[in-house]
């Protein structure tokens, strides 16, 4: 039962219209200078993972004057992830003790609570206004379904969930609920994508009939199957929740901490992790939601238990309102698209995306590349370039990726990464890793979410959950 001064605050969280432009009941140069936001302001964020994506997320909300860092969940005290990308110590321990450091500086003697089992710090922590959710795939969607049904605004890392039919039920739970939503696909929020957008809807390559994404992203397991040793958990990990809705099997380091990603029980692979952020761009500039057909080949073969190193997956989609009939070839492990006839791949200025990921919208009058993540499109060929009148802006920008949710949370419009958006490109790209896994071209009928000419895909789309963790 929330208290009088929770009701009170909460109140002022939804109604009050609050922009990262920075309006408030009291003129914030009264309070504490330019950009202060008074404690009764902020939204309060639980992180709930503190791995290496956490441990980031909470760098970047400490920089936002608009949130404060209430609280911090995982199942592990510790997390050594030197040896990998996000070349950091991470886990309750470090995490808390970089926002107690932080918060210390103005707030002497600042704690922030650290909890195991996130369902207990929702429940104890009552001025908890919104979670962030960067906990391995598997996870995600008991997690924000968990939290949007208890009325907390939720930040979920990309991809949103495991699984087609989590896509789903995400988005329904979400518009049922109207909490304040957002996918961590970052470079939705730049001015990149944008552009993408305003040039394509402008005419500046004329209608567009081929996408290519892709990725240099290779994997860090190469064995086939599961491991056969049995080595102890690590001190101060719980092995068991970790695991969360996934059936029980022995804990070992090549599932934990990191390279969960390689595995079909906890990760969604290259094309789940990172055709979210670089087909993005088209996605939303072409209007792309439910493909006709999905094929996938890969370089090494199918495996049961590890994602494919490296594969080629195609995406066909009919035509849309006045939009042609589009092709979308995704390639990662090292595979790259061909070089388009008429570009020069040894000039600088034709080149393709940034050297190891990009995107390319090849129209009927030109093309469009950028680099990972959607970010500064260019046009070719370069006479184009230099010759085409950029269009006035007309999608709005905004100052950030958690900026722009956490406006949201306070009863702006709606984050432009929202879960009926997110939910919508995550289910697209998880639909190539279904046609990998049935061993075939699937042809889709979005509204019975089957894959009409290969049953054998049905336990890709909706999988079992262990007991304790469905999600109703």
């Amino acid at each position: 039962m929330a208290t009088g001064k929770e009701t009170t605050r909460r109140a002022f969280l939804k109604k009050a219209a609050v922009s990262a432009l920075g309006f408030s009941i009291v003129p914030r140069h009264v309070l504490g200078g330019p950009g202060f936001v008074p404690p009764s302001e902020k939204v309060n964020v639980a992180i709930i993972g503190t791995g290496g994506m956490g441990m980031r997320n909470a760098q970047a909300l400490l920089n936002e004057p608009e949130a404060r860092i209430a609280a911090i969940c995982d199942v592990a005290e510790r997390t050594d992830l030197i040896a990998y990308w996000y070349r950091c110590h991470a886990g309750r321990l470090p995490t808390q003790a970089l926002i107690e450091k932080y918060y210390g500086e103005t707030m002497p003697g600042y704690r922030c609570p650290d909890y195991e089992d996130f369902r207990v710090m929702l429940e104890k922590e009552k001025d908890i206004d919104a979670i962030l959710c960067a906990t391995p795939d598997h996870s995600h969607a008991f997690v924000v379904i968990t939290a949007m049904r208890m009325g907390k605004h939720v930040y979920c890392e990309k991809p949103l969930a495991h699984n087609i039919w989590e896509c789903r039920q995400i988005a329904k739970v979400a518009k049922e609920t109207g909490v304040a939503t957002q996918l961590g696909n970052h470079g939705h929020s730049g001015s990149g994508i944008r552009m993408i957008c305003e040039w394509v809807w402008d005419g500046a390559i004329g209608p567009v009939r081929e996408v290519h994404g892709w990725s240099q992203s290779r994997h860090w397991r190469k064995d086939p199957g599961r491991p056969s040793e049995t080595p102890p958990v690590p001190a101060g990990f719980n092995w068991d929740m970790w695991l969360g809705p996934r059936e029980f099997r022995p804990y070992h380091p090549s599932y934990a901490p990191y390279i969960w990603r390689d595995w079909w029980a906890f990760g969604t692979g290259s094309l789940g992790n990172l055709a979210v952020h670089n087909l993005d761009g088209a996605v939303w500039a072409l209007n792309l939601e439910h493909p006709a057909s999905v094929e996938a080949v890969t370089t090494g073969g199918v495996d049961s238990e590890v994602a494919a190193f490296g594969g080629i997956y195609t995406f066909q989609f009919k035509p849309r309102g006045d939009m042609p009939a589009v092709k979308v070839t995704w390639y990662d492990g090292g595979l790259r698209p061909p070089i388009p006839e008429g570009l020069d791949s040894d000039d600088p200025r034709q080149r393709l995306g940034d050297g190891g990921d990009g995107l390319l919208l090849v129209g009927d009058k030109g093309f469009i590349t950028c680099p990972s993540n959607s970010g500064t499109p260019r046009l070719l060929p370069l006479d184009l370039h230099k010759s085409y009148k950029r269009p006035e802006p007309t999608l709005p920008r905004v100052k950030g990726h958690h900026a722009d949710w956490l406006s949201a949370c306070k009863g702006g419009p709606a984050a432009s990464a929202n879960f009926a958006y997110g939910a919508r490109l995550t289910e697209l790209v998880l639909l190539g890793n279904v046609a990998l896994r049935a061993g075939k071209k699937i042809l889709w009928d979005p509204a019975s979410m089957r894959a009409v000419n290969a049953p054998e895909a049905d336990a890709f789309i909706k999988e079992e959950c262990r007991k304790g963790w469905e999600i109703g």
